[in-house]
């Protein structure tokens, strides 16, 4: 979309060329002066005017900041560290004791692939414990119980540990379960991931560096190709991983553990203070405050370990609410510390734009309200001075993005990569859409509102063909789905507006919003609509028990 507008400009700007010559156009657009003194902007107007271009700004800083990211992730290529070359291997004898911890909520449908994948994975039995930690009030109880008894049976060394209640969410589990574990070094893998069965070999021998506090490997997905919507997750995925994690460990600056698909070392839990529960990431927290207390992270880029995407609407819009006011929440809390710190004044930089990246979203609130009446303000400015002024934030804020997913999708598919051009329109429209549930859980970080850890259901939908019958844990996201749609119908009055008076060349943007806000409205609103009317779709199952609908 970015590139059709491109497209268009300088096929308007040779037409007017062609057809009126050129001196002549740049006489009527530079310095024709017919209207000059009719109008000059009130105090109205630069109330409306002045916090558009703060906002622009704003907005553009984030956006060049991804820039830096893609720069950091080539200019330190050197610096990448791979599972093939440890500092050392560790002689077999050596080996540390490994706890495996599979912290669960109500997750019936992927519990026993989860225990079934881990229970494969290559380790001395001896120097392996494996902890099943559930805090689910459904079914899950007696299904994950059973597994875990079979898979003792034949000889894994597994346990299970139940709560009867969910304090400190997940954070909670993860902490009783170190109380009764004995491992030197604790792996995390969430209810959705099947991790390889040489992951444990290719990780455990980067912990021969006493420095070492935590090991983060890369997400890719078992469900990338299931639909639409989880193509654009995984690349927005794809992104996070190969060039947030990859520049920032590479350029030797703050990054964090994702929660799942990493390995800590218990000393560096420890001496951070432990898991802590009074934000929603408290897996960003732990490694904010254990890399501030000295501990060296790493991260392997070609170390995989296959999840499963959300495939319903709501479930990956609460997703990445639950991320956005959890990084708000971590920033509160960490970057105090991190600046009275002696880290680098570049550490410093980075961990402010990592932690506040999400104030983006209600900046884009802010942009919404006023583009309008900043394009009728502007309208007698002329367009083409209109497009020299916003044109430049306008590329920093959004053609940022675009060469940021573009470039992680070469690395890791360097023959194909060419297919994400498809992509990026929707993948931008998306990233819009989510402006609004994320405006409001940034909003809530920011005033201090608590809420419960809302988790992301797992139906164990791989391919095409398989179909989520767990209709039970579909939530809805009660008025923001038409929020979504009559800010979206807003935009379209605005592409009205700018067509109307000729302004064409922002309307591939102002599509952008339309299609954003549209789409994610109605796919939030028509999600689970098929199933109950019985279309290709198997019925959800009838359970007597109640199921908690936090998604």
């Amino acid at each position: 979309m970015i590139l059709l507008s491109l497209g268009t400009i300088g096929t308007f700007l040779f037409a007017f060329a062609q057809q009126r010559g050129l001196s002549r156009f740049i006489q009527q657009q530079f310095l024709d002066r017919t209207f000059k003194g009719i109008y000059s902007p009130n105090a109205f107007d630069l109330l409306i005017l002045i916090p558009y271009f703060v906002v622009l700004v704003f907005l553009a800083s984030y956006g060049i900041h991804r820039y830096v990211l893609v720069y950091l992730y080539y200019r330190h290529r050197k610096n990448a560290a791979r599972s093939d070359a440890p500092p050392r291997s560790y002689k077999p004898e050596e080996l540390p004791t490994v706890t495996i911890q599979l912290p669960i909520f109500n997750e019936q449908f992927v519990i026993d692939r989860l225990v079934d994948a881990v229970c494969k994975i290559e380790y001395p039995r001896e120097k392996l414990e494996i902890q099943v930690l559930d805090d689910s009030t459904d079914e899950t109880v007696e299904v994950a119980s059973a597994v875990v008894q079979r898979y003792a049976a034949l000889g894994h060394p597994v346990t299970y540990h139940h709560r009867t209640n969910r304090h400190g969410y997940k954070a909670g589990a993860l902490e009783e379960g170190m109380k009764k574990c004995t491992g030197q070094l604790i792996a995390i893998f969430d209810a959705d991931f099947v991790p390889p069965q040489d992951w444990l070999m290719r990780v455990v021998h980067h912990f021969t560096d006493d420095e070492v506090g935590m090991v983060q490997t890369r997400w890719t997905h078992l469900n990338r190709d299931y639909s639409f919507l989880t193509q654009v997750e995984a690349i927005l995925l794809d992104g996070h991983f190969v060039l947030e994690h990859g520049g920032r460990s590479r350029a030797r600056v703050f990054f964090n553990f994702n929660g799942t698909a990493g390995m800590w070392r218990r000393q560096a839990i420890d001496e951070a203070g432990g898991w802590e529960h009074d934000t929603l990431t408290e897996d960003t927290d732990l490694s904010y405050r254990s890399q501030l207390k000295g501990w060296k992270f790493k991260y392997l880029q070609d170390v995989e370990c296959p999840a499963e995407l959300p495939i319903e609407m709501t479930a990956f819009k609460t997703q990445q609410a639950r991320w956005a006011k959890g990084l708000i929440q971590v920033a509160k809390k960490t970057l105090p510390s991190v600046f009275r710190s002696d880290v680098p004044r570049r550490v410093k930089t980075e961990a402010w734009y990592h932690l506040t990246a999400n104030i983006s979203y209600p900046l884009m609130i802010v942009l919404s309200t006023l583009l309008l009446p900043a394009m009728v303000i502007r309208f007698y400015q002329g367009w083409f001075q209109m497009l020299f002024i916003d044109l430049p934030l306008f590329m920093a804020s959004t053609f940022s993005i675009s060469s940021f997913y573009l470039v992680s999708q070469k690395e890791l598919h360097p023959r194909t990569w060419y297919k994400t051009f498809l992509y990026l329109p929707f993948l931008m429209a998306l990233g819009i859409g989510l402006t609004i549930t994320n405006t409001k859980a940034v909003l809530e970080a920011l005033v201090g509102h608590q809420s419960a850890f809302a988790r992301t259901p797992k139906y164990r939908v791989e391919k095409k063909k398989d179909k989520a019958i767990a209709a039970k844990y579909r939530k809805r996201l009660g008025i923001i789905p038409w929020i979504e749609l009559a800010v979206g119908t807003y935009f379209a009055l605005t592409v009205w507006y700018a067509m109307a008076n000729q302004n064409y060349i922002t309307v591939p943007f102002l599509l952008l919003f339309v299609l954003g806000y549209w789409y994610t409205g109605l796919m939030s609103l028509l999600q689970g609509r098929f199933e109950r009317l019985g279309f290709g779709r198997a019925p959800a199952e009838d359970h007597s028990k109640p199921f908690p609908v936090g998604v």
